[in-house]
């Protein structure tokens, strides 16, 4: 149901007082004023400066210019006149006891008449004893039809030219999705000062404002990706399922019956390249990576994280198709019952959003602590697939290995490879990529020689892998996917079963004066 549909029916049935929260307040107006044109409803307007304003039909009221006395005002006004009073930023004035008991009070006696109530507002809190009173609609950011109406609207002020076909004006109108109508706006604008014109080339330049302002937004972040599945060593199992689901959102997908892929949990052990699989998709796909910082969206008010929650998801929606990218999901948990239930209404909008929404939004999860993950989040439905991401297999390592070296513009072959990996058992791929990065410190620093395969044996002796670090967490990690919860993300060589082994440090201590050495190094 739109907007003007939800607002027709609310005022129908005698809903008497409304509530919409959205900055666009020109847009709100404009459009419940054409309402009212529609269905013979007066539209008045007040705010604390210029108090009331006829927008449409009869005169508005006398006086009234705070706002106890304007609500006074509204009351007097002739009962069987259908009107609609519009309040705007009425919230900053309801937490005055009085002003909160008349607005109840008219809720009530309004009921009898052909007059509502909507009070406009960016944002606000509704206090409690309004909630039973009022019906809270949200205001949706403009769609792509809209975004049309702006830039044509900007096309006819004198000396503005717009060198856009139908498929240039469509990618443009696509890279302005997410914003409100005033900011399209101002970007559209600031296209056409830069060069004059308005042409493909600004598409890009669009894309970039609109990071800036989606920036702006508590706990949501766009992000930009340029890791291929090439970059990513090992997690064969993970990226052949996302390459045969490349396509499910195209329209062919669609009309075969195909409905489009929800998303993917990615739990595993931390270094493994959870959050680099969720650039990896974004790039394989084509699709813009939007990041969602859970821990970010607690607020200090009351009502302020469910606010940013409703605010960051509805964005994720508009931008769709899009991934969007869960970081460290547990944290939504983190609060425990220290907040007055408000870290389990954040992870409840989440799951709820995540089981009932149709947009083509590709959620991907990461977590390190299972523990703190309900059994009801990871079940099918909110995801098409749970995967495992676990220490890399030594074919794993040596990819890993090539990967990172190659990125340092050097050629993999020059190096023992096969060496590297072995020696590597129990270290995860960002472990792996730190020990050539430290190797690469140690040969700039001796005369800018070229780093070799034993730096990188040097760097690798110098770590304390999380393997050992961290081996009783690793260990119950693993033992998750053993029980069968999760679909590990790498190939298994079956040929030659490969046993995933942890490096141990022993000490054996002579019991005869007997000097023997520390033994430290992988053991089966």
């Amino acid at each position: 149901m739109d907007f003007i549909t939800e607002i027709d029916l609310c005022l129908r049935s005698k809903a008497t007082l409304i509530l919409v929260f959205s900055p666009e307040e020109e847009r709100i107006v404009d459009a419940l004023t054409a309402l009212c044109e529609n269905t013979g409803r007066a539209c008045i307007s007040w705010d604390i400066a210029d108090g009331f304003q006829s927008i449409r039909g009869g005169p508005a009221p006398k006086g009234g210019r705070d706002p106890l006395s304007a609500l006074e005002q509204i009351e007097k006004a002739d009962p069987q006149e259908a009107a609609l009073f519009i309040l705007k930023d009425f919230h900053d004035f309801w937490t005055n006891p009085s002003i909160k008991r008349k607005l109840r009070t008219l809720a009530g006696v309004l009921k009898f008449s052909k007059k509502s109530i909507l009070i406009t507002a960016a944002a606000a809190e509704v206090p409690v004893e309004l909630l039973n009173d009022s019906v809270v609609i949200d205001f949706p950011l403009p769609d792509i039809a809209q975004l049309e109406a702006v830039l044509n609207k900007l096309q006819l002020t004198p000396g503005v030219e717009i060198r856009l076909g139908s498929a240039g004006k469509e990618k443009l109108l696509q890279a302005a999705l997410g914003l409100s109508a005033s900011q399209a706006q101002r970007v559209f604008a600031k296209c056409i000062v830069r060069r004059g014109y308005l042409s493909e080339e600004d598409i890009d330049f669009v894309s970039r404002e609109k990071k800036q302002i989606i920036r702006e937004i508590e706990a949501l972040e766009y992000t930009d990706s340029d890791e291929s599945p090439t970059n990513v060593g090992g997690l064969g199992e993970l990226k052949q399922w996302l390459t045969l689901r490349e396509q499910a959102f195209g329209s062919e997908a669609a009309e075969y019956g195909l409905p489009a892929p929800k998303g993917i949990a990615l739990i595993g052990i931390p270094g493994t390249g959870k959050s680099l699989t969720a650039k990896m998709i974004s790039r394989l796909w084509h699709m813009p990576l939007l990041r969602l910082d859970v821990g970010a969206l607690f607020g200090s008010l009351v009502g302020e994280s469910e606010e940013r929650v409703r605010r960051a998801l509805s964005l994720v929606e508009l931008i769709s198709p899009c991934i969007l990218w869960i970081d460290e999901l547990e944290k939504a948990l983190s609060h425990g019952g220290l907040d007055s239930g408000t870290s389990t209404r954040v992870f409840g909008s989440i799951l709820t959003w995540m089981q009932e929404k149709t947009a083509p939004a590709f959620v991907v999860a990461t977590a390190n602590d299972i523990t703190a993950l309900p059994p009801e989040l990871l079940r099918r439905g909110r995801f098409d697939e749970v995967f495992f991401l676990d220490l890399p297999t030594e074919a794993e390592r040596k990819e890993i290995f090539a990967v990172h070296i190659l990125k340092r513009r050097r050629l993999p072959e020059a190096y023992d490879l096969d060496h590297l990996a072995r020696a590597s058992c129990g270290y995860v791929g960002s472990e792996i990529e730190q020990a050539v990065i430290d190797a690469m410190v140690v040969g700039f620093n001796e005369d800018r020689r070229e780093f070799t395969t034993e730096d990188i044996l040097t760097a690798l002796k110098k770590q304390v892998p999380i393997s050992i670090s961290q081996r009783e967490n690793i260990e119950r990690l693993r033992d998750w996917l053993r029980e069968g919860r999760a679909q590990s993300a790498s190939f298994r060589d079956t040929s030659t079963a490969e046993r995933q082994f942890v490096p141990i440090q022993i000490e054996i201590k002579p019991t005869h004066g007997t000097a023997i050495r520390n033994l430290d190094g992988p053991f089966e």
